[in-house]
């Protein structure tokens, strides 16, 4: 099968080699370098590399609304395009240009967490699982029908970096099975159970411990590792990127020992957190350096 693959981030980066290990990957799309590390020199992104080292045409267009690019995408003869996490609007001229269309991976159970952050909201809303869609993409935000889906729970402490990781190669084996079976038949995502994963904003991360400490851990998981919710410890900005609930009670932001805090209603443990510069380090690691006040603000 003739495909194209679309993608940037380090997520998509599973699928790309899936689909090369089985498929004729006639070109890669991806987002334009971007200036980055001390020198700001350009940097491809994670699927261009793969790409590169796969021996596989990389191009990165600013858009693809411009007459030529489109051309240029139809001439390529795909049968399909396969489409993860790629961060650029299809027009429906490139839409329609394979002829068994666009697939996207999407990282979450449609219709729930259609957009731009669906693991981060996912663990912040304290859904109790989440998956994978193979969706077949139209002109709306995430609202094509589905082909197929695999599911997975989310434990009790896992991250958006665990979920993360876990659903890029659950995506890169669920499109591996998709493809060779096309056509397939397509559901449409039912009107009911629709939510909106917005993308994170960073005025988000700052912890209330005056919040219910079921929610203070789900966001403290839910932002890990990025942007990574914080709070300021002796003048410094802390991430935490770990947290459990734990026993206890007491004024919000209450320090009960160790790194356990009191929030609202309850109490939640900190086992990963990470100083300015510095790595991130469990618990015990950061406490050796760092003396904690009577009470986290």
């Amino acid at each position: 099968m003739r495909v194209i693959f679309m993608g940037t981030p380090e997520f998509s980066v599973p699928a790309l080699r899936a689909v090369a290990a089985a498929h004729d990957v006639v070109a890669v799309y991806s987002q334009p370098p971007r200036a980055a590390g001390r020198g700001q020199k350009p940097r491809p992104s994670p699927v261009h590399r793969a790409a590169e080292a796969l021996g596989i045409e990389v191009r990165t267009p600013l858009k693809l609304r411009e007459p030529v690019e489109q051309a240029g995408f139809a001439d390529l003869g795909a049968d399909v395009a396969v489409v993860v996490a790629y961060g650029l609007i299809l027009p429906q001229p490139v839409l329609d240009a394979p002829s068994l269309g666009c697939l996207n991976i999407h990282a979450s159970l449609l219709p729930r967490w259609r957009g731009a952050a669906p693991i981060h909201r996912a663990v912040m809303a304290g859904d109790a699982e989440t998956g994978v869609a193979i969706m077949q993409m139209q002109a709306g935000l995430d609202t094509g029908p589905v082909l197929s889906e695999a599911r997975t729970v989310i434990g009790a402490e896992d991250t958006t970096g665990d979920l993360h990781d876990r659903l890029s190669v659950m995506g890169a084996d669920l499109i591996a099975d998709v493809l060779p079976r096309l056509p397939l038949p397509a559901v449409a995502q039912p009107e009911d159970g629709v939510t909106y994963a917005s993308k994170i904003d960073k005025a988000e991360a700052r912890i209330d411990w005056a919040r219910p400490a079921a929610e203070v851990d789900r966001k403290i998981r839910g932002l890990s590792p990025v942007p990574g919710a914080w709070c300021e410890i002796a003048g410094e900005r802390v991430k935490l990127l770990r947290s459990r609930l734990a026993p206890g009670a007491g004024a919000p932001g209450d320090v009960l020992g160790g790194f356990r805090v009191a929030c609202g209603d309850g109490a939640v443990e900190i086992t990963q957190a990470q100083r300015p510069g510095k790595r991130p380090m469990s618990a015990d690691e950061l406490l050796r350096g760092l003396i904690l006040p009577a009470q986290l603000g």
